[in-house]
């Protein structure tokens, strides 16, 4: 992607739900996007085409995170994408359930490789571009997290224990990239309660859902806009802040 002065900005698993709204949230405040899709091509194109339409450029890249190219070179191939970086959106995740007495070894570490491992790649490739962004605040990295996984912080879910393993495994890398980035870098992390219920039904009924409300303070499940507009102010206002896990969950973190 060729420059023009605005800033650049990665998301993972941008096509669709938070992921297209972080792109469009982002677009809106002035940044050019590339996004990255698995297997959503059609749909990652149509929030490229929206990107443009708002005055962005846009670019639409597959990654396939659970196949055989090497990771180390994916996340390259990536950061030569373009000479300017200023943000990393880490959105791209696996999510399915994983009884404990079902969870094989592969599973475990695709969710790994998915949810923490190409992440960190992903950093250590654009860090440098990153630690270049001439923005007031400079470069930025935002984690997508859980408020389901948070390791002891976290309010953890029957029967994902694999993905909760890694996604708690993302937010300490977020956290210790706080350190080895700064000054120039800030990595932030925003934890989500549900803001966009997952596709497939499993143990999400629409009676479970109604049951999942009653315990949201404020009543009600929050949007995938919502999540995007955090990580946009983690991403570009935030300038004082970094290793901090914002929650968003409409108040279910307190109970």
């Amino acid at each position: 992607m060729s420059t023009q002065g605005r800033p650049v900005a990665l998301v993972t698993g941008g096509a669709r739900r938070v992921g297209r709204a972080v792109c469009l949230s982002l677009a809106r405040a002035g940044c050019d996007v590339v996004l990255t899709y698995n297997r959503s091509a059609a749909e990652a194109e149509r929030t490229a085409a929206d990107i443009r339409a708002l005055g962005a450029q846009a670019q639409s890249v597959e990654l396939r995170l659970d196949e055989a190219e090497p990771l180390p070179a994916a996340a390259e191939r990536i950061a030569a994408l373009s000479p300017r970086w200023d943000v990393l959106v880490h959105n791209a995740s696996s999510y399915d359930a994983s009884p404990l007495a079902e969870l094989t070894p592969e599973r475990a570490l695709r969710d790994f490789t998915i949810n923490a491992l190409a992440p960190l790649l992903l950093s250590r490739a654009l860090a440098p571009a990153l630690a270049r962004s001439p923005l007031a605040g400079g470069g930025a990295v935002v984690a997508v997290a859980d408020i389901h996984a948070l390791g002891e912080h976290g309010l953890p879910r029957r029967n994902y224990l694999s993905y909760a393993m890694s996604k708690a495994a993302l937010v300490e890398m977020a956290r210790s990239l706080a350190r080895e980035l700064a000054p120039r870098v800030r990595v932030n992390v925003t934890a989500l309660g549900v803001v966009a219920w997952p596709e497939h039904a499993g143990d999400w009924d629409e009676a479970a859902r109604r049951e999942y409300v009653t315990r949201v303070p404020l009543g009600r499940a929050g949007t995938p806009e919502d999540a995007a507009e955090a990580v946009r102010w983690l991403a570009l206002d935030a300038h004082y802040m970094t290793g901090q896990v914002l929650r968003l969950d409409g108040g279910r973190s307190m109970l």
